[in-house]
């Protein structure tokens, strides 16, 4: 019988950046087990996945539905935005696609926990443009927004995160040093590997690192905190959440 994992702390949501990876197959998901049963599985060790597949393409009605009705209470969904909103239109003449997505958002009702802006390297340093994006969204307490370009990194655009209560997601990957930044009562932190994107692992120290990173934002008052493993080659993000959660239960 598969029963709903705990976290170490009911604020603390844990979880990997996809689930329906083959190689995770014998690995983290049982060898027999039926792929469409993989996500009832995945949710009852996790508390919460980042879907990166809305990033890609849009899902019909029934999909939200049907991910709402096989998530447990209280397990949480994160929403990549398409790629047509960040990474072709640069945040610009975005209206109607932001609408369109949250509405679909919105059909997994109170699973639903934030949506992940992934801001595209190639967007210019423009807080006029990111304010009047966030400001589309019908909460912009709800969206946490990822910068690929080293220049979003500054006062400025912490304290427009600041103003709208934004999160500001804190990344750790090949070419950025985990941050400890906080803008709003929520707390995001990203894990792509940091060595090698995706198909890195986080030994035991790096994890403690982590670890003290999500206690730090805590202590600083963030109530609620995102993590997600992004590694998610070889099953390796399943094992390092695993381990991060039991790290944070101690």
């Amino acid at each position: 019988m598969m029963t709903q994992a705990k976290q170490g702390q009911d604020n603390f949501y844990i979880g990997t950046s996809g689930w329906t990876y083959d190689d995770w197959k014998g690995r983290f998901y049982p060898a027999g087990l039926a792929r469409k049963r993989w996500l009832e599985y995945y949710s009852s060790q996790f508390s919460t996945v980042e879907v990166n597949a809305t990033y890609y393409r849009t899902f019909e009605d029934d999909t939200y539905l049907d991910w709402k009705n096989k998530a447990p209470q209280g397990f949480r969904y994160v929403l990549k935005a398409p790629k047509t909103i960040t990474h072709e239109k640069h945040l610009i003449d975005v209206e109607e696609d932001i609408q369109i997505f949250i509405r679909s958002g919105l059909l997994l009702e109170d699973r639903l926990g934030m949506i992940l802006l992934q801001v595209a390297p190639s967007t210019p340093y423009d807080l006029k443009r990111l304010k009047k994006a966030l400001l589309l969204f019908p909460d912009p307490s709800i969206v946490a927004i990822e910068f690929r370009n080293p220049a979003w990194y500054s006062t400025k655009t912490e304290t427009l995160l600041r103003d709208l209560g934004a999160t500001f997601c804190n990344v750790d990957s090949p070419i950025q040093q985990l941050t400890h930044v906080l803008t709003s009562k929520r707390a995001y932190i990203r894990l792509h590997g940091r060595r090698k994107w995706y198909s890195d692992f986080y030994e035991n120290d790096e994890i403690a690192e982590i670890a003290n990173t999500a206690r730090e934002l805590e202590h600083r008052g963030a109530s609620e905190e995102y993590i997600f493993f992004n590694n998610t080659y070889f099953a390796n993000a399943c094992a390092n959440a695993k381990r991060l959660i039991e790290r944070l239960g101690k």
